[in-house]
């Protein structure tokens, strides 16, 4: 029998997938934002990258919770400082970068391959962000004392319903926002930007912050 997984795992796993894609983060909302920018494949493109970036934490928690969450504690100033920093980038950039929206025919006429650099870019956010590596840890915990998972099958079928849970997401909310986006004129596109911009930079300003308060941990790194 231990070669069968507990059959609950699977729709937890999807539930997690889900709760973890929802735009209560930086990344997330930058996802958004480029769903809302580029059409279905540009929001896909971000979100492969969360999604991907959310599977390495959850593989990695999934072969020790003890052990990843220890390596976070010593690790925590550089990644944060790390995390915090391409926040900062990646949110100035958007910021003063001038949205090229793209139109409906464009949009249809686009691939995923005219966007498979933002597949990295999502992805180096999204593990080098403590709060979803944290996050992202503190649910697999929860998680598996609620859920057996007892060996490498389990582990593994957990992370790949949380992979397939977020990728659902993001095809789901890219396709509804492709559908709508024609809506939102230049001018109103620019503002979402910019505001998207601000958001990423106040977030990585409040890790970096957060390290210069903590000033004798923050000088030793």
């Amino acid at each position: 029998m231990a070669f069968f997984p507990n059959p609950l795992i699977v729709p937890i796993g999807l539930f997690v997938g889900v709760l973890l894609a929802l735009p209560i983060g930086p990344v997330n909302l930058l996802g958004l934002q480029r769903a809302v920018e580029r059409g279905f494949f540009g929001g896909m493109a971000a979100g492969l990258g969360i999604m991907l970036g959310d599977g390495i934490i959850a593989l990695c928690a999934a072969m020790g919770v003890n052990a990843i969450s220890g390596a976070i504690r010593n690790y925590r100033t550089l990644i944060q400082v790390v995390g915090g920093l391409a926040l900062m980038f990646a949110g100035a950039k958007l910021y003063f970068t001038r949205p090229v929206f793209a139109s409906a025919e464009e949009a249809a006429g686009a691939t995923l391959l005219d966007y498979v650099w933002d597949i990295p870019q999502t992805f180096l956010l999204t593990i080098t962000n403590p709060g979803a590596v944290l996050g992202l840890v503190a649910i697999f915990g929860g998680v598996s004392t609620f859920v057996e998972i007892e060996g490498y099958v389990d582990a593994l079928l957990m992370v790949a319903a949380i992979m397939g849970g977020s990728f659902t997401y993001w095809l789901v909310v890219s396709r509804l926002i492709s559908g709508i986006r024609h809506t939102l004129d230049e001018t109103r596109m620019a503002k979402l930007t910019k505001l998207a911009g601000l958001v990423l930079i106040g977030f990585g300003c409040l890790l970096i912050g957060e390290m210069v308060v903590k000033q004798p941990a923050f000088l030793r790194f």
